[in-house]
C-alpha cells in the first residue's frame, strides 16, 4: 500500500473499495438515519497476521444496530517485515485502532448522537466501542498486556472490549489477515 495521504486512509468492503474515510462516516450517518431509534454500536478493532515476508494488519470498522443490520468496512496496512514481539504488535494493532477512532472527531460523534438523540425516550441508544484482540484467560499469552491496553482505549473515550466480546478484531478484521 502507498504510503501517500490518499491510500493511507483507505477503506474497502465487499460493495466498494478505495473508500475515504469521509465516505466511511457518510456510510454510517445513511445506515443510523434509515433507523434513528435504533440500538447502535460503532466499534473500531484491528487484528493482525504475520506471514513469510510482512505483517499484514486489518482495522475495522463496524456499526451495529442490534437485531437489525449492521454495515462494516476495513483498511488494510502492510508492514514490510515479520513482527514477531508479541507486545510490539499487539501495541501496533491498538496504535492503528486509535488512529481510526481520532478520525470520529468531537463534531463527528455528535453528528452521530444527534441522529438518536430526538429517540432516546424511545430507547434509542448509541456506543462507542474499541475492540481489542486480547483476552485475561491464563492460557493466553496477551493476558499481561490488559491493563496497558485497556487503559489506552479508556484514555481516549472509548469504552474498551476484549476476547470473547472483541469480535471486530478477533473475528472479522481476523479474517481478512490471512
Amino acid at each position: 500500500m502507498k504510503n501517500n495521504k490518499d491510500q493511507h486512509f483507505s477503506f474497502q468492503n465487499l460493495q466498494e473499495i478505495g473508500m475515504s474515510f469521509d465516505q466511511v462516516f457518510e456510510h454510517i450517518v445513511k445506515f443510523m438515519q434509515s433507523e434513528p431509534n435504533g440500538h447502535y454500536r460503532l466499534m473500531v478493532g484491528t487484528d493482525s497476521q504475520v506471514h513469510q515476508a510482512h505483517t499484514t494488519f486489518i482495522t475495522g470498522i463496524v456499526i451495529l444496530n442490534e437485531g437489525n443490520g449492521v454495515w462494516a468496512c476495513i483498511r488494510k496496512v502492510l508492514i514490510p517485515r515479520r513482527m514477531l514481539q508479541l507486545h510490539e504488535r499487539i501495541s501496533y494493532e491498538l496504535s492503528l485502532s486509535e488512529e481510526i477512532v481520532s478520525l470520529f472527531t468531537e463534531e463527528r460523534k455528535n453528528q452521530l448522537i444527534d441522529i438518536v438523540l430526538p429517540n432516546i425516550y424511545a430507547g434509542a441508544t448509541f456506543t462507542m466501542e474499541g475492540h481489542i484482540d486480547i483476552g485475561n484467560g491464563k492460557q493466553n499469552k496477551t493476558s499481561k498486556f490488559v491493563k496497558e491496553m485497556v487503559s489506552r482505549m479508556e484514555a481516549i473515550g472509548v469504552e474498551p472490549k476484549i476476547k470473547p466480546d472483541a469480535f471486530v478484531a478477533s473475528s472479522y478484521a481476523n479474517r481478512y489477515t490471512k
